[in-house]
């Protein structure tokens, strides 16, 4: 099958949080209609009366006649050529419940940073395995990029990941923006899984901060997170040219571990603070993805065992209730 994206192919988002919204804003700046399929009656009703999404992000206002939201998931698949996931991982199975409409001519790009629950795989083994679509028509949209951030407008670098460098950069055209610098990879295992391998990492940073420990640590912390993640990539799926020093491994993962937007860290720093890991979560108002990959990569290794120290001692802390405080002096003997 020609798996060929044509210039004309409409898109649509399937998710309505915040990155969800920010997607959508970038594509309705370049799409006639962007399709959009919204579960949330809050949220529906305030995009098709007001433009703007009253739960996530709602200081962007969109052009009305250039989205099409629908909680109606049929009608928005048929409708596309293009399908952007953007919804939590842990949810992604529930928003795609209903879909009985064929994906065998649609082109899945997965803007998801997270695991499967429950199934241990990423997005695009998911999609791969259960709508028995090929790896061709599948791609990534990743990248530094807090969804406060781009929908405001701030410059960010993100990267499109398609094992056809054609297809990558046409969608790529369609995210374009003046503050959206793009650039394109074939790497689609290296830049999902160190997507969802840095969002542990920030709640291990989230940690550190919250017991008391300084910047100088933290440097330490997070350069042996960038070894650590490097290390896995190439032992579990070696991929020539690879180079984990560029913004869709290394500086999302900076941003992950520094931002005051990021939830991973927030997370990791309710815990450092002594709060036990259920009313962290409680007090979280967004999914924090590091603690469903937490796990899930934890059982994926076990079949590569690769030496991973820091997401073992995150995993500790969040399944097995291990002392923060002890748990994180016992690692700093490990760190280099």
């Amino acid at each position: 099958m020609n798996h060929k994206i044509g210039k004309e192919a409409r898109c649509a988002v399937i998710g309505y949080g915040s990155w969800a919204t920010a997607i959508a804003g970038l594509l309705s700046a370049n799409e006639p209609c962007v399709g959009w399929y919204v579960r949330n009656p809050e949220v529906l009703e305030g995009l098709r009366t007001e433009g703007r999404n009253p739960r996530y992000v709602s200081d962007l206002e969109f052009d009305r006649t250039r989205i099409a939201p629908s909680d109606d998931l049929n009608e928005v698949v048929r409708n596309a050529e293009i399908l952007v996931l953007a919804t939590p991982s842990a949810y992604l199975k529930t928003f795609l419940e209903p879909l009985t409409e064929p994906l065998d001519d649609k082109f899945i790009v997965s803007a998801i940073k997270g695991i499967v629950p429950g199934d241990y795989q990423t997005v695009a083994e998911y999609i791969h395995d259960r709508y028995n679509l090929s790896y061709k028509q599948i791609g990534l949209f990743s990248g530094p990029s807090h969804a406060e951030e781009v929908s405001r407008g701030k410059l960010s670098y993100l990267t499109v990941a398609c094992t056809d460098p054609e297809n990558a950069r046409l969608i790529g055209s369609k995210f374009a923006t003046d503050y959206i610098r793009l650039s394109y990879s074939t790497d689609l295992y290296g830049i999902e899984y160190g997507a969802i391998l840095k969002n542990i990492y920030a709640l291990a940073v989230g940690i550190a901060v919250g017991l008391g420990y300084g910047d100088n640590f933290l440097a330490v912390l997070i350069a042996n997170c960038a070894g650590e993640m490097t290390r896995f990539l190439e032992e579990s799926y070696p991929a020539e040219g690879r180079n984990t020093q560029v913004s869709a491994y290394l500086g999302d993962l900076l941003v992950t571990c520094y931002s005051v937007y990021s939830r991973n860290r927030r997370l990791g720093l309710l815990i450092g603070h002594g709060c036990t890991v259920k009313s962290a979560l409680n007090e979280m108002t967004m999914v924090a993805e590091g603690y469903f990959a937490a796990e899930c990569i934890r059982h994926i290794n076990f079949r590569h065992k690769v030496d991973m120290p820091i997401a073992e001692m995150v995993y500790k802390v969040l399944y097995e209730r291990a002392s923060a405080r002890r748990s994180m002096k016992e690692l700093t003997l490990k760190l280099i």
